[in-house]
């Protein structure tokens, strides 16, 4: 178990707690569980998993919201919100035509899901896939451009 979380890479702190919400969860299923070292590592094996996905998605999370935030229309922008506008715009330059269309839509226009989806005539399950995949390369040219996800929180 120790070799699995230095695989993942997991920090000591979550390890901690990725490790007891794998013992409760064996604890409960007890009576279903055949091969309970297996199924331990397997279980802790998917915990590690989710636990990076939650990461990233928090990352694209927090890059959603500074994104809204920074292309809406302030009444007297300060100096900061100006430069991370020119950024967001600057980063949003040098992705993919499709990204920076869906982008412009969805946050520049404040177009809903629906409304993106029709604009690029897509359908809406491909939209959200596409948004996420395009909030993902805007979060790589962000952190290329040397903004961290501490700036964009602000």
């Amino acid at each position: 178990m120790v070799r699995l979380l230095a695989r993942y890479r997991i920090p000591q702190e979550d390890a901690e707690d990725l490790l007891q919400e794998t013992f409760v969860a064996l604890v409960f299923k007890w009576n279903n569980i055949r091969n309970p070292e297996a199924w331990l590592l397997s279980t802790l094996r998917n915990r590690c998993t989710l636990y990076w996905r939650q990461k990233r998605q928090d990352l694209y999370e927090a890059v959603d919201a500074a994104l809204l935030e920074a292309v809406a229309e302030p009444v007297d922008p300060p100096q900061a919100r100006s430069d991370l506008r020119h950024d967001l715009n600057q980063a949003i330059s040098h992705l993919p035509v499709r990204c920076q269309d869906l982008l412009r839509l969805r946050y520049g226009l404040g177009c809903k899901s629906s409304e993106v989806a029709e604009q690029m005539g897509e359908g809406s399950e491909e939209i959200r896939k596409l948004t996420t995949s395009c909030l993902v390369a805007l979060t790589r040219e962000l952190r290329r451009m040397g903004l961290s996800r501490e700036i964009l929180q602000d």
